[in-house]
């Protein structure tokens, strides 16, 4: 009897009448490249009677409070950090890795085991690679790298031409922790939970130095960009002589779609860039979690993973070994803080500079 049950309920989850199984994929929806990349995935996916759905939001972390609500339809997530420690927390997340055959083609020189901090434990597959760096015009900055203190001297000769996104935007976290790095000689300090360190007196050094910094940033640090895309775009202009980014291959993407100017170059603000890797979940919840599995396995295939690291698309990098693949390489890698850093960060420097 019981034999028969499971072969019934296979029967019904396969759509034994020749329907497409539905996966609902909520994911960021504000990058063009990105979506295209999905209705690609979406097409390809349909040869597997699976209709992938890529449900659009502005900020995941709306869908992991509707997730812990128990109030949500999400199958598959596209998530990393923070909203990763919650959901793990809530116990909201369904094993997933042992289940995923391609994870044996992950690269090597990747540490996906731990997403800010908090070890993955299985609960989620890598999907991309971030690295943290500055984009920076042909005849600005020279070199390949430049530090906190380089950068402070590079805005005293240049004033108005610097800036970086109003935290608590994403990429302007991380420039404060970028800064950090490079202020800092304890960098194995931000691994740890900010309540088990004395977070004061490991920041007061970036406070100082911001004191610094804004009066010699556009409109003297009174304004800030409101996100990267608009920084890009004043980059891309002329008006700031630098943007960010977390995608290692965006400079020669950007370069290649004529958004930015030729010439433009990667930056690495301190020794190394922040690197995080952003990641393929399944909600405990779903109701498709075999389809969901199928979905992350065609993710981290070799053909789907080669078309998202396209310079002519998405362009970001593969987490699996590519014959051939020409993207350019990673940058050095700096672990990025642990989680608790984030919040503590964002008010700290709202209290100070707002």
């Amino acid at each position: 009897m019981a034999k028969w049950l499971a072969l019934l309920s296979l029967f019904f989850c396969l759509n034994a009448w020749g329907q497409a199984q539905t996966v609902y994929f909520y994911a960021w929806g504000g990058n063009p490249a990105v979506n295209d990349y999905l209705r690609w995935a979406t097409r390809q996916l349909r040869a597997e009677d699976i209709d992938l759905r890529h449900v659009k939001v502005a900020d995941i972390s709306e869908v992991v409070k509707q997730l812990t609500d128990g109030r949500s339809n999400a199958d598959l997530l596209w998530i990393n950090g923070e909203n990763f420690h919650a959901l793990k927390a809530a116990d909201a997340l369904a094993p997933v890795a042992g289940d995923i055959d391609n994870l044996e083609n992950v690269r090597d020189e990747l540490n996906w085991q731990t997403d800010f901090g908090e070890p993955v434990e299985g609960l989620e597959v890598p999907w991309g690679v971030g690295q943290f760096y500055l984009l920076t015009c042909r005849t600005c900055l020279r070199g390949n790298q430049v530090s906190a203190e380089e950068l402070l001297i590079y805005a005293e000769r240049n004033p108005g031409q610097l800036s970086y996104p109003k935290p608590p935007e994403f990429h302007g976290t991380t420039f404060l922790k970028a800064l950090l790095l490079s202020l800092s000689d304890d960098i194995d300090a931000y691994q740890q939970p900010v309540s088990a360190v004395d977070a004061e007196s490991l920041t007061r050094p970036l406070w100082r130095y911001l004191e610094r910094l804004h009066p010699l940033l556009w409109r003297q640090g009174q304004n800030f960009p409101s996100s990267a895309a608009q920084m890009r775009n004043w980059f891309a202009n002329g008006s700031l002589d630098i943007a960010v980014s977390f995608n290692p291959n965006e400079v020669q993407t950007l370069v290649q779609q004529g958004r930015i100017p030729s010439g433009s170059r990667r930056l690495m603000l301190g020794q190394a860039a922040i690197t995080n890797h952003h990641y393929l979940a399944v909600p405990s919840s779903a109701a498709a979690k075999e389809a969901a599995r199928r979905v992350i396995e065609f993710m981290l295939s070799e053909s789907a993973q080669e078309r998202k690291a396209r310079l002519d698309g998405w362009g970001d990098p593969a987490v699996i070994k590519l014959p051939g693949n020409d993207s350019p390489e990673l940058l050095l890698t700096a672990a990025d803080f642990h989680a608790s850093w984030q919040t503590y960060l964002e008010q700290a420097w709202l209290e100070r500079f707002q």
